[in-house]
């Protein structure tokens, strides 16, 4: 039985890690005066020591500094232990330091493995090996100090019993990134070492505003219920938990007082899916949408819970395959709206095109009794409430990113706005856009908390980023914006199977045992067998450039007509197989659950 760590001592924030041959052993290097944690090689045990086993020259130990322990993981055989090894501090949140990984080690206690039989052996290596992924994170942050899965409102409303609990114990479910692998941690009852990790973004910036000093942070928080890659985790699940569900908070802090305003966003809460196969946009599939109703009244329920009021704005195009998405979502609003739940359709496409962002200020127009009327946190300078959010914004469009992050900085800029007039600091007709260095400060704030949002989800940064940065559309964004396009078809069909591979096992949505194995990758024959999209894509090219040779020297010969068109129906002919053996060529996630 492990000893009962003391709930208010601190989390260690500084260790070293001794790497013998048959241990790994944690010293804290902090000050504190604490046992050493050692962990088997072989199982992963864990277990509390008094001082460092000798070393011999038998007995050589590798020793290396880590800021933290994110956790455990168990796969067939063999357990594997995250730490962080590069740490960055970014920043503070209401006074306290917040740090960013910037290198995470998977350390393997596998030892046990060769005693294992050749299957087990196999297993864990493909499963070891989305570790590997997983190393790759982006995007999490963690706070030795204060509890950063918790917006300012919830932080100030915990009451003098919970502000007592450990930090993992305090944090938001939704938000504790490496809550699955804890629970090792938790159950031998090591709290100085169990580190709540967020994933998400964090940025702020300082201005100034005449003699006084602002102080701006932005705040996203990736819900875990239903984390992946964009065309992998698509709409709801049964429990009404959405794809890309990101709380977003804005902080403005100024002469002692602190106002905090939450937005969230979230894809649509129906089932529905895009599968992928090789085409630049894969037909929505909308799945029982019997229970459309039941699944959109599931999520506002929730929503309802924890922020109160909700106006749901829905950015889709009313044509084509959005507009079916859009009319069934539409339709269940119908059955769920009440004094409590709006619904309000934007077409955004429609009303701003690709350049005339500035229209939305008409839904501005149409939400700004709502935002009014829900408030936002507001402490004076002994930090005592003097109102609070009872309501929020959420926002969707198809992949909740690019249009999305349009519309909540728009809202975001209105309501920092409104907060300044409140304290006295802007007039009636003064703007954040009449102070040039506040301006751009606010841009940039927004562009990066957007493009960090979309590359953890879609691989690339934001689309219409220029207009979030620089208040218009310029024509590098678009060749900008042509670009991540293309990279989102490559990663969207070419890699991120097996990086949902990975979430889902680091999130424990895909528990591994010995009598569960990894399915096979699917077996294919004749030129499936060698084909591969880099190698059909190449021949198409090397079709279309000699059929473009030909073509040229027609003049001079008539038999290169017939080259040509050879050539042309040989690229037509790749192809088409290409188009119609899609999914063939796509990187599938292979640990890919039904949805329930």
């Amino acid at each position: 039985m492990m000893e009962k760590a003391d709930p208010a001592q601190k989390l260690y924030n500084r260790m070293r890690l001794w790497e013998f041959p048959d241990q790994y052993v944690i010293e804290p290097t902090d000050g504190s005066s604490a046992s050493f944690l050692a962990i088997s090689c072989f199982d992963g045990s864990m277990k509390l020591i008094d001082e460092i086993p000798q070393c011999s020259s038998l007995r050589v130990p590798q020793i290396r500094t880590i800021f933290g322990v994110i956790g455990m993981l168990k796969l067939v055989a063999g357990s594997y232990l995250f730490v962080i090894t590069e740490r960055e501090c970014v920043g503070s949140y209401l006074g306290y330091p917040i740090f960013k990984i910037n290198s995470m080690k998977v350390l393997p206690c596998d030892s046990s493995l060769k005693n294992s039989p050749e299957e087990q052996k196999k297993m864990e290596s493909e499963f070891s090996h989305l570790l590997k992924v997983a190393e790759g994170t982006n995007g999490l942050y963690f706070s030795y100090d204060v509890n950063i899965t918790l917006s300012s409102q919830r932080l100030h409303d915990l009451g003098d019993e919970s502000k007592l609990l450990p930090l993992w114990r305090q944090a938001d479910p939704r938000f504790l990134w490496n809550s699955y692998m804890l629970e090792v941690l938790i159950d031998k009852k090591l709290d100085p070492y169990l580190l709540p990790i967020m994933q998400g973004s964090f940025q702020n910036f300082q201005t100034a505003i005449v003699k006084d000093i602002l102080d701006v942070t932005l705040i996203a928080r990736r819900c875990t219920r239903r984390t992946g890659t964009r065309m992998w985790r698509r709409g709801a699940d049964s429990d009404g938990f959405v794809a890309n569900f990101v709380e977003t908070e804005q902080i403005m802090q100024l002469n002692g007082y602190t106002a905090s305003f939450i937005q969230v966003r979230g894809s649509i809460p129906l089932l529905w899916d895009q599968v992928v196969d090789l085409t630049c946009k894969p037909k929505f599939e909308i799945v029982t949408p019997e229970e459309a109703h039941r699944v959109v009244e599931r999520h506002f329920l929730d929503l309802r819970k924890k922020y109160g009021n909700v106006l749901a704005v829905d950015l889709v195009n009313k044509h084509g395959g959005e507009g079916r998405l859009c009319e069934k979502f539409g339709d269940a609003m119908q059955k769920v709206a009440s004094d409590d739940v709006r619904y309000l359709h934007f077409d955004f496409h429609k009303v701003c095109g690709h350049v005339h962002f500035e229209r939305l200020s008409i839904l501005y127009d149409q939400s700004e009794d709502f935002l009014i009327k829900n408030r936002y946190l507001l402490l004076n300078e002994k930090g005592e409430k003097v109102e609070g959010q009872v309501g929020i914004v959420r926002t969707n469009c198809i992949d909740c990113l690019d249009r999305t992050n349009v519309t909540q900085s728009m809202i975001a800029r209105k309501m920092l706005e409104f907060q300044l007039r409140r304290l006295g600091i802007f007039s009636a007709e003064e703007t954040i856009a009449t102070h040039p260095n506040f301006d751009e400060n606010f841009k940039i704030l927004w562009a990066d908390h957007g493009d960090d949002i979309s590359i953890q989800y879609s691989g690339t940064p934001a689309l219409k980023g220029d207009f979030v940065r620089f208040g218009h559309r310029t024509m590098q964004g678009i060749m900008k914006d042509g670009w991540n396009a293309l990279m989102r078809y490559y990663l969207n069909n070419f890699c991120d199977g097996t990086k949902q591979d990975a979430i889902d096992l680091l999130q424990g949505h895909y528990i591994v045992s010995v009598s569960r194995s990894m399915p096979p990758t699917t077996q294919k024959g004749g030129i499936e067998a060698i084909a591969s999209f880099p190698l059909a894509l190449s021949m198409i090219m090397t079709g279309f450039f000699f059929a473009t040779i030909s073509l040229r020297r027609v003049q001079y010969n008539m038999w290169n007509l017939l080259f040509s068109i050879m050539w042309a129906s040989m690229s037509l002919g790749i192809a088409a197989f290409v188009r119609t053996n899609g999914r063939t060529f796509c990187n599938r996630p292979r640990l890919h659950q039904p949805r329930r």
